[in-house]
């Protein structure tokens, strides 16, 4: 995964304006059975929805303190 990684970057930054290619702490997982590919699903499927709340969107609503989902 680290040397696609290096070479997907040094790609992008000779052949394009974009110089940040990954996201920061971004972790990679390998999905092993199904249980995992299970997860994975879930949270593709959900993720969308907790960008509202997310602290990297200039747009995002606070969550309050108290509640996790921001209602």
């Amino acid at each position: 995964m680290r040397g696609f990684k290096i070479g997907v970057t040094k790609w992008m930054r000779k052949n394009s304006n974009i110089c940040d290619v990954w996201q920061r702490n971004y972790f990679e997982h390998v999905i092993r059975n199904e249980q995992s590919l299970h997860h994975t699903r879930r949270y593709i499927a959900d993720n969308p929805a907790a960008w509202l709340h997310d602290p990297e969107n200039p747009r995002a609503i606070p969550q309050h303190p108290n509640n996790r989902r921001g209602e």
